[in-house]
């Protein structure tokens, strides 16, 4: 009813106010006799409102309300009905105190009574929370938000079928996004909002006759408004003229939205997760808080902590999902999805991945590659409109790290052999020239497919890092060694270093890499600590395979002349764990071997080595003997090399370590006078081991590596090299090389006649299929059937002829028979006519 207006005639003002004040003095002797004519639960109503607002609820009638209530349940729809008219009354007369008064009279009915009539006087209640919240008055929003979430808490013993929450949602959510001017009562108008929210998930989401909360249509609503009062707390500063209490409250809202959110995550059952999380993509998207990196990861940490363990990879594949969505967009985006994914990786551990562990590795090495290709080729796509875009490469390079990172952190989820798997699967997607694409765009080339290999190699040694196995065969199987190995001879220092490092992950299973990090020359091994372990069959077998492929690769790698201190250090740390992890008395003696092939190699003039690769393998010679003499613990071997290291610390320092692997070595211009006892003997160390039972003949052979197709493959330049190398190392290696003739070099004039030969092969071969087909249609029956039959007869005989071969009859106690050509031959006699001594028969 509308309040009344001062144009309103005298006599309707009156009548009006003669009904209010008759509304509040029923019962109080002012026309009693009308009272009494009224039905009983209006005037238990009545009796509840006092004189004064302000006196507050009538308790003792409110008591006899409540008791009429529980007593005559079928009225309790008519009481809200009474209440509801009354509110809304005075909601239009602006009469609050009243107001107050009749929704804690409804909270106290609504607690008391949870009888089946409930659902009629819950329909009455929500339409006076509803005539709240539409009002204008932010006392009233809050009034009515704290009533229903007094409702929300309530279990109800009946269900209902009819009753909708869409308004109560929209009107929430409107309220979390409050603008008002005073900054105390909007915070005071949102975190009633947050609370409304609250209650309404409360309320629903477990209610299967209720609409469905995980709606997007609500969701899409409640989620952004949660998010919005969670980021509010990190960018609003206090206007209030007490900061410190204005603190308080604001940490109140941040801490209450982030509660009410933690809720409705946990809430979330499998078939919700998509679309409680796709709200909070398109939150980060619209307001670009991707690049900031900060709250996006704070949204997804509050999302993995709060969800069910069970279901945190379909978080995973939603953000996976949503970075090949914005794969052309700007790369601090990207960079802040990948941050945002190695966070939440981290939180999720092994439920991080899921089914499909090779699509969350493919589709981070597919934006590895995009990124890449944006870099060198300067635009999304090629297309001028997309093109315009101003790709920054430090950016890029950024999001590439970030992306290796978090390989390695899925990496560090997955059990040992998943990760032998991903291991397999990256290595399979590294570009080799002459065998495997570059990029998927042309405009990349030769200097893509290197930063290809550089980031592959990185995600690789993000992976392996870590990795611990008992079984170096399943760690390092053929498949996944070759092609690693493969690249340790390629050209550029930096593949060959990455290598280096993987080789060092997957071999060391006892954290011994630190301890080698320095090349010196240590005179007591043991403050070192090295963990040994006894050598198992597995490993011996692993050395057995493998080993002559480490040396020889080992051994190119020194011949590298754009080699530096970084390589002979990780070549030192490679050679010292093979010699803890996996060595046995004949690894020692081959390790022994190729360190004195080092010498050699420093010595020898056909390399044309710089002086500084001389002396960094003079010094890496040393300092691994060194190390293996301590390790055999034989006394006299161990004395010829430390007589061998004080000479050169007198004499030639620079072929030490400590004078070469530093900042600013002194080298000499040359190296043509190394000789004498400055170098270490094989003759005197084969000596001296052979005394302690070491293979002498093996010790006394050099080192000399074998080459093979692998080696120059790595260093192809074209297809026709790799097919001409090939046919010529498969004569070579073939078991029947004596008997075959030299391998014919194939020359491009070899390959030209070889397939015009071919041709006319096939010409033959359709000539005479032709001729075939003509006689059967054109030849008489009788030619036919006697061709056949001749051919059947041919194949009887042949038949016959094998079997005379393989099928001979037993030995006969009767003998053999004379064949005609004055040849014995054994003739087959029936079991029961056989003549057997006495002593076979009983």
């Amino acid at each position: 009813m509308p309040s009344p207006a001062s144009d309103v005639p005298a006599s309707r003002r009156l009548a009006l106010d003669c009904h209010t004040f008759l509304d509040h003095r029923i019962g109080k002797g002012v026309c009693g006799c009308c009272g009494a004519l009224r039905p009983r639960y209006k005037r238990l109503v009545d009796n509840i409102f006092p004189e004064d607002p302000e006196d507050g609820l009538v308790k003792a009638n409110m008591e006899k309300l409540t008791f009429y209530a529980l007593s005559a349940p079928e009225k309790l729809d008519r009481i809200g009905a009474y209440l509801s008219e009354r509110l809304s009354r005075d909601v239009t007369r602006h009469r609050y105190g009243y107001v107050c008064i009749a929704m804690e009279a409804l909270d106290q009915l609504l607690m008391a009574c949870h009888c089946q009539s409930i659902n009629l006087f819950v329909e009455s209640f929500l339409k006076m929370v509803r005539k709240l919240l539409e009002s204008d008055k932010p006392s009233l929003q809050i009034l009515g938000t704290n009533s229903f979430v007094k409702f929300a808490n309530i279990e109800e013993d009946t269900p209902s079928y009819h009753r909708s929450y869409d308004f109560f949602v929209s009107r929430f959510s409107e309220m979390c996004h409050s603008s008002y001017e005073d900054p105390d009562v909007r915070t005071k108008i949102r975190m009633a909002g947050i609370n409304g929210l609250q209650g309404v998930v409360r309320k629903t989401v477990n209610d299967e006759l209720q609409a469905n909360i995980w709606d997007p249509q609500h969701m899409d609503k409640i989620v952004p408004s949660l998010l919005f009062n969670l980021q509010s707390g990190e960018h609003t500063e206090s206007r209030s003229p007490s900061p410190l209490q204005a603190e308080k409250e604001k940490e109140s809202l941040v801490e209450l939205a982030e509660r009410c959110f933690r809720e409705l995550l946990g809430r979330a059952a499998y078939g919700n997760i998509k679309n409680a999380v796709t709200p909070v993509l398109m939150h980060l998207d619209n307001h670009s808080l991707w690049e900031g990196k900060t709250f996006a990861v704070r949204c997804f940490k509050i999302i993995m902590y709060s969800i069910q363990s069970q279901h945190s990879h379909l978080v995973i594949q939603q953000l996976l999902g949503h970075l090949d969505a914005n794969s052309k967009n700007s790369a601090t985006v990207r960079a802040g999805i990948v941050e945002v994914l190695l966070e939440a990786a981290a939180i999720a551990a092994s439920g991080s991945v899921g089914p499909t562990v090779l699509e969350v590795f493919n589709t981070l090495l597919r934006q590895l590659r995009l990124s890449v290709d944006y870099e060198l080729t300067g635009s999304y796509d090629g297309s001028a409109s997309i093109g315009t875009k101003i790709i920054k490469a430090h950016e890029e390079r950024q999001l590439q790290e970030a992306v290796i990172r978090t390989i390695g952190s899925f990496a560090n989820t997955l059990p040992t052999y998943q990760r032998s798997e991903v291991m397999l699967f990256i290595m399979g997607k590294i570009p080799v020239p002459g065998i495997h694409p570059a990029l998927p765009s042309s405009g990349s080339g030769p200097e893509g497919t290197r930063m290809i290999q550089v980031m592959l190699l990185k995600s690789l040694v993000q992976v392996t890092a870590g990795f611990q196995t008992t079984n170096m065969l399943t760690a390092l199987p053929s498949s996944f060694l070759e092609p690693l190995l493969s690249f340790f001879l390629t050209e550029d220092p930096e593949v060959r270093l990455l290598v280096l490092h993987i080789l060092l992950s997957l071999i060391d299973r006892h954290e011994n890499t630190p301890k080698f990090s320095n090349i010196s020359i240590i005179a007591d091994i043991s403050v070192l600590k090295i963990k040994v372990d006894k050598c198992s069959r597995q490993d011996n077998l692993f050395m057995k395979k493998h080993g002559q492929q480490l040396y020889r690769h080992i051994y190119l790698g020194c011949k590298e002349q754009s080699s530096g201190r970084r390589h002979y250090e990780t070549l030192f740390a490679l050679l010292g764990l093979i010699s803890v992890e996996l060595a046995n008395e004949e690894v020692v003696v081959d390790l022994i071997r190729l360190a004195l092939a080092f010498q050699d190699l420093a010595l020898s003039t056909d390399e044309a080595l710089p002086v500084f690769n001389r002396c960094a393998i003079h010094a890496l010679a040393a300092a691994y003997l060194n190390l293996i003499c301590q390790l055999t613990t034989v006394p006299a071997f161990c004395q010829h090399i430390h007589e061998v290291i004080e000479v050169r610390q007198k004499a030639s320092p620079y072929l030490l370590p400590e004078s070469v692997f530093i900042d600013n070595p002194k080298l000499p211009s040359s190296l043509e006078k190394v000789e004498g006892d400055v170098l270490f003997l094989q003759s005197k160390i084969t000596e001296v081991l052979g005394g302690s039972g070491y293979n002498t003949e093996r010790l006394g052979t050099p080192y000399v590596p074998q080459y093979t197709d692998e080696d120059r493959l790595s260093k192809r330049k074209s297809i026709g090299e790799t097919i001409s190398l090939q046919v010529e190392v498969e004569s070579r290696n073939s078991p029947e090389k004596e008997e075959r003739t030299p391998a014919e070099e194939i020359t491009f004039e070899s390959l030209k006649n070889a397939i015009v030969d071919s041709v006319g092969m096939e010409e033959q071969e359709r000539e005479r299929r032709r001729q075939v087909v003509e006689k059967f249609q054109k030849a008489p029956f009788e030619e036919i059937a006697a061709h056949c039959g001749a051919r059947a007869t041919l194949l009887q005989s042949k038949l016959n002829q094998i079997f005379e071969i393989t099928i001979r009859p037993p030995p006969s106690p009767s003998g053999t028979i004379s064949s005609g050509f004055g040849q014995s031959q054994s003739r087959s006699v029936p079991i029961y006519e056989m003549k057997f001594p006495d002593l076979c028969v009983y």
